[in-house]
């Protein structure tokens, strides 16, 4: 196994620079995700990690050793990308060993190989079948078995779960999960899918406009966003943002909006921000449905409420903006419509600075 370090990497095409000096080390047998919008940058990154784009500055290790100017080839890594670029006049074992027939391995290390890669990947039905003649999900393990057999020391994976309807999204998801359990590699995954991130990733990397934003595990980055960017990205829905001033509140500080006010933890980075413009995040989950008689009750204007079996999604505004409440729909079924507002405790409202939204400073919400 082998771990990799980015230090200071920096992609330009001319004078445009598209990647700006990102900082990252990931563990051996790790599993890390780099997540984020079209166009931030991720999947530049992992082609230059993969050598598929040339490093404009700063240093990529791979096991320790520097491998900014080393061919694709020779960084023993394997790929596995969005398309599945299977080779349609081959068969599936064929396809599999593809890459070792390359390395001119032996007939006999070849056929063992491919035989165990198969029964990995359940694919031993299907060795003699054409890519033609397979399912989406069964052309995306074709194309992770031929990653596989090579036996490399890093797994990288571009997307490569974007062709798959929203079944098969979640089966294969699986399968990576479980494959990563049994095989121990370490694996750099791309995807700009946040339930792909949160449910694959020992860490995940939160990319915008080529910068790195904030890494941790996937409870971490949920819990505890270091601004709104990361919290408004993870999430589904996503974390809803009020905007609110600070004022004192006695033991504790309030934020005040629209004629509302909330309680906030006591905290000192907030009982010194008395005045200040914020932005509050609150998570949907977090969010309890509350009636008339409340205390510290926010009053919302229901427009719709999604059922969505074991839960609801109730959307309202507030402040003339909207607001998310993630709701269990046993036995409040009949209220759901009717809801006069919610409540929430306050060591669970994130606190923004409407300024540069950043999260202010000693809030820490545990696991």
């Amino acid at each position: 196994m082998a771990g990799v370090q980015l230090n200071g990497i920096v992609k330009a095409y001319g004078a445009v620079q598209v990647v700006h000096g990102i900082d990252l080390e990931v563990n051996e047998q790790e599993f890390v995700v780099l997540v984020g919008p079209s166009g931030c940058g991720k999947s530049t990154t992992l082609r230059m990690i993969a050598g598929l784009e040339e490093i404009s500055d700063g240093d990529l290790t791979i096991d320790g050793r520097r491998v900014n100017r080393v061919a694709p080839k020779d960084r023993d890594v394997a790929m596995v990308f969005q398309n599945y670029a299977l080779y349609p006049h081959l068969n599936v074992a064929e396809n599999i060993a593809f890459g070792l027939r390359i390395r001119k391995e032996s007939k006999e290390v070849i056929a063992s190989s491919v035989e165990e890669v198969g029964n990995i990947l359940g694919l031993t039905p299907y060795l003699e079948r054409r890519p033609a003649d397979l399912s989406g999900g069964q052309r995306q393990r074709v194309a992770m078995g031929r990653a596989i057999v090579r036996r490399p020391k890093v797994f990288l994976f571009d997307e490569p779960l974007s062709n798959l309807d929203a079944k098969l999204r979640t089966q294969m998801r699986a399968e990576i999960k479980r494959l990563h359990k049994r095989l121990g590699v370490t694996s750099i995954y791309v995807t700009h899918d946040q339930v792909e991130a949160m449910t694959l990733a020992d860490r995940i990397v939160v990319m915008n406009d080529g910068k790195i934003e904030q890494v941790g595990s996937p409870m971490e980055l949920f819990l505890n966003p270091a601004n709104t960017f990361v919290a408004g990205f993870l999430g589904s829905p996503p974390m809803n943002m009020v905007a609110a001033r600070i004022a004192s509140g006695g033991d504790a500080p309030v934020a005040e909006f629209g004629g509302q006010r909330l309680t906030l933890a006591p905290l000192p980075s907030l009982q010194n921000a008395v005045g200040k413009d914020v932005i509050l995040g609150i998570r949907p989950e977090f969010v309890r449905i509350a009636d008339d008689s409340a205390a510290d009750i926010v009053r919302v204007e229901v427009d719709l409420t999604e059922t969505l079996g074991s839960e609801a999604l109730i959307h309202a505004s507030l402040n003339g903006e909207p607001f998310v409440i993630r709701t269990e729909t046993v036995g409040q079924m009949n209220v759901l419509d009717g809801i006069s507002g919610f409540t929430i405790a306050p060591n669970l409202i994130r606190v923004f600075d409407a300024g540069t939204g950043e999260a202010l400073p000693g809030q820490v919400v545990e696991k």
